[in-house]
C-alpha cells in the first residue's frame, strides 16, 4: 500500500513538472511570459494563494489639451494583507478613437520601463505610493485621444481597468475648394492633418453642438460616420418636425462615398496675427509677407485655435494656407457679420484676389 502511494506521488510530481515545462515554454494570449514556475522563492513566478488582485482608476475620463499634460489614474491592490513585496508587470495600451488595435504604450517591471513608437520619451509611471500605477503624459498630440488600458499581471492574476482620453478645442466644419461633398473618408482625414487638425471624434462634435455649433452640411468622423449639428432645425436640415441634435447618416463607404468634414484643433502653440503692407496682395504675394516677417501663412485649424483659445478677433479677411480666405470675430459688431461669434468664410477665391493675410509664428520661432 506505501509504495504504491509513493509511485502516484511520484507520479503527479512528474505531470506537474511537465506542465511547468510547457508553460514556461510557450508565451500566453496576452503577450505575457511567465517563468519561474514554482520557484518556491514566494515573490516571483506564478502564484498560488488566496490573494485577490484588484485594479481600479479614480476616473473614467480625462480632459487635457494638445500640447499639455495629462495623468491617467490606475492603482492596484490586494484584498488579504500581502506579507512581502510581489513582483508585478504593468501594462498600458491605447485604441485609438477612430478603431483600429490595441498599440503598447508603455510596460514596466518594478522601477523598469520601456515605452513605445510615438509614445516614447512621453510617458512614465508616476509610482507615488505603493500600487501607483498612473500614466503620466507630456507633450499631448492630436492623435493621442481614446482609450487607454491599465493592465497590472501579478502571476496568474491578471486585472485592468480603462479610462479616456480626450483633448478640449474646437471643431470646425471644412469644405472642399471645389464646393460641398467632395471628400472621401481619407481625403477628409487628409484634409484636417494639413489644417493642423485632426478628424473629430463624436464626442467633440457633440460638445461643440451643446456649444452651439449649427451647421447643415454633412460631414465625416473620425469613426467612420456621417454627421452634423442643428441647433435651430429647419427645412433642408431634416425639417421643422425634428428636435435639434446631432443628425447622422450612420457608416458610409470609406472609399465610395464623398462628404464635408468635421475637424478638430486643441490650444495653439504660438500666434496667429493679421498682416496687410501698404496695398492688399494675392495668395502667393501673401506667402512671402508671411515669410519675409519670420513666420508662415496660417492654416484654418490655426485661426480657429487661435479664435478658440486666444481671442482672436479681427474684422478684416485674409489668405490662409489653404487658398482661402476668413476672419475671425469673438465681439460681434456691424460689418462684421452676422451677430454670433465665430470664424467667418468667403470660400476659395481665385488666387490673384487682393486680401490681407492671417500668419502664423510658433513659439519656437
Amino acid at each position: 500500500m506505501m509504495i504504491c502511494f509513493l509511485q502516484t506521488l511520484l507520479l503527479l510530481g512528474a505531470q506537474l513538472v511537465l506542465s511547468g515545462t510547457s508553460l514556461t515554454a510557450h508565451t500566453v494570449p496576452n503577450n505575457f511570459f511567465y517563468h519561474n514556475f514554482l520557484s518556491g522563492n514566494g515573490n516571483k513566478g506564478i502564484h498560488f494563494s488566496d490573494v485577490k488582485l484588484h485594479v481600479d482608476s479614480a476616473q473614467s475620463s480625462v480632459f487635457a489639451v494638445r500640447g499639455g499634460n495629462a495623468t491617467l489614474p490606475c492603482r492596484f491592490w490586494y484584498e488579504s494583507e500581502v506579507s512581502s513585496p510581489r513582483e508585478v508587470r504593468i501594462k498600458w495600451s491605447w485604441l485609438p478613437t477612430a478603431g483600429g488595435h490595441w498599440t503598447d504604450v508603455l510596460v514596466a517591471i518594478d522601477s523598469h520601463s520601456r515605452s513605445f513608437g510615438e509614445f516614447r520619451g512621453r510617458v512614465q509611471l508616476r509610482q507615488d505610493f505603493p500600487g501607483d500605477a498612473a500614466l503620466l503624459m507630456t507633450e499631448l498630440q492630436l492623435n493621442d485621444t481614446g482609450r487607454y488600458r491599465c493592465e497590472v499581471v501579478d502571476g496568474l492574476e491578471d486585472k485592468s481597468t480603462v479610462i479616456h482620453l480626450e483633448l478640449r478645442g474646437v471643431v470646425f466644419p471644412y469644405q472642399h475648394p471645389h464646393g460641398r461633398y467632395h471628400l472621401s473618408f481619407l481625403g477628409a482625414q487628409q484634409v484636417c492633418e494639413e489644417q493642423d487638425s485632426s478628424l473629430a471624434t463624436f464626442t467633440q462634435l457633440f460638445q461643440s453642438w451643446k456649444e452651439g455649433l449649427n451647421w447643415c452640411n454633412a460631414g465625416w468622423l473620425s469613426d467612420g460616420t456621417v454627421q452634423y449639428p442643428i441647433t435651430r432645425p429647419r427645412v433642408p436640415c431634416g425639417g421643422h418636425g425634428l428636435a435639434p441634435g446631432v443628425r447622422s447618416y450612420g457608416r458610409r463607404h470609406l472609399h465610395l462615398h464623398r462628404y464635408d468634414v468635421f475637424c478638430f484643433s486643441s490650444s495653439l502653440r504660438g500666434r496667429v496675427y493679421y498682416l496687410q503692407p501698404s496695398h492688399k496682395m494675392n495668395l502667393t504675394e501673401a506667402q512671402q509677407v508671411c515669410q519675409e516677417s519670420g513666420a508662415q501663412i496660417a492654416k484654418v485649424g490655426q485661426l480657429y485655435a487661435a479664435w478658440k483659445f486666444k481671442g482672436l478677433d479681427h474684422c478684416e479677411a485674409g489668405w490662409l494656407a489653404d487658398g482661402s480666405v476668413r476672419y475671425a470675430i469673438i465681439r460681434p459688431r456691424k460689418n462684421c457679420g452676422p451677430p454670433e461669434p465665430g470664424v467667418r468664410s468667403f470660400g476659395f477665391p481665385p488666387p490673384q484676389h487682393k486680401h490681407g493675410v492671417y500668419c502664423y509664428k510658433s513659439d519656437d520661432e
